[in-house]
């Protein structure tokens, strides 16, 4: 067996495609995910990837979900927080639930899944930690006041977060998808894509799941040993940091 890699938001979209990549390196992963049962069988089905369900927006959830898949696999060495939703709505029409649905997931969980693996990483001398923010944590974007706020705090857990683990072997670094071509960007009006999402894409075309979990491999790998604090913009030059 490989090192164990947890995944959250693991059996879908981006997520499905990081743990699978994961696998075919040779890691033992865990996938996590929040609801969906029906999905959660048909990847662990399709792949024999082992899935474990709890939400990260619940810190003693975490702690009871990573002790589950620590006790059946042994100690979570890579650890790629990719869970995460979307609550949109203009600034002036979203409503406090809204806010805190987002910050609890896609920051808070952040916190809520590194905290309990830090020590044991700590322990061992050594670590990876990889969190997927977004190109609009980097640049911000109309009608995602929240979802954006919680990706860029993801950046600066990320920046601050590689230098308290530096001398303790764990690395921590960042990717910024842009727009991906995930079942939710696919289900965009055809128009709408083609006609102002596309075109505004350097590259001229969708990203593919495929291409952000190849990312999260080198990340993982011994070969990345000396990168931490970074961030890996992938969105095909549509943003240029």
């Amino acid at each position: 067996m490989g090192r164990v890699a947890l995944v959250t938001g693991g059996t879908r979209g981006i997520g499905a495609a990081i743990s699978v990549a994961l696998k075919e390196a040779g890691y033992t992963v865990a996938a996590n995910y929040a609801g969906n049962d029906d999905a959660a069988k048909k990847f662990t089905d399709e792949t024999g990837i082992q899935t474990f369900k709890w939400s990260v927006a619940d810190y003693d959830a975490c702690v009871a979900g990573i002790k589950a898949v620590e006790d059946a696999l042994g100690p979570v060495e890579v650890l790629v927080n990719n869970a995460g939703i979307t609550r949109d709505a203009m600034f002036h029409r979203m409503t406090p639930q809204q806010w805190h649905e987002v910050i609890d997931t896609n920051l808070t969980g952040v916190f809520n899944m590194t905290h309990p693996i830090w020590p044991g990483m700590r322990e061992r001398k050594f670590g990876r930690v990889i969190n997927i923010s977004s190109i609009n944590g980097q640049k911000g974007q109309a009608g995602q006041v929240n979802y954006s706020a919680s990706k860029a705090g993801d950046l600066g857990m990320t920046k601050a977060l590689a230098q308290e683990g530096a001398r303790a072997g764990i690395t921590v670094n960042a990717i910024c998808p842009g727009y991906i071509g995930t079942e939710m960007v696919r289900a965009i009006d055809e128009k709408v894509l083609n006609e102002k999402i596309i075109p505004q894409i350097p590259v001229g075309r969708l990203g593919e799941p495929e291409e952000i979990a190849r990312c999260v491999i080198f990340l993982a790998s011994d070969d990345a040993g000396f990168i931490s604090g970074s961030t890996v913009s992938a969105n095909g030059a549509q943003f240029v940091v």
